[in-house]
């Protein structure tokens, strides 16, 4: 509640988001898998080999995730 409100007050908006596999998803090729996280601060992709630290693997994840929920909403 305090975030919706912050938000608001600064003409955002916050969309929730499941957050699961989140840090697990490769932004990259899309494979999903707990492999992936070698380590907590780790991201390597078993799949396509796209490395990144996994906090920003999650952010971009979680980012498209509410772009698409925006986005199926009707206008």
């Amino acid at each position: 509640a305090i975030l919706a409100a912050k938000a608001e007050g600064a003409g955002r908006e916050v969309i929730a988001v499941d957050p699961r596999n989140t840090s697990r998803r490769c932004p990259a090729c899309g494979h999903t898998a707990k492999e992936n996280r070698p380590t907590q601060e780790k991201f390597h992709c078993v799949s396509c080999r796209h490395k990144a630290h996994a906090d920003t693997v999650g952010a971009l994840n979680v980012l498209r995730a509410g772009l698409v929920r925006r986005d199926a909403r009707p206008a």
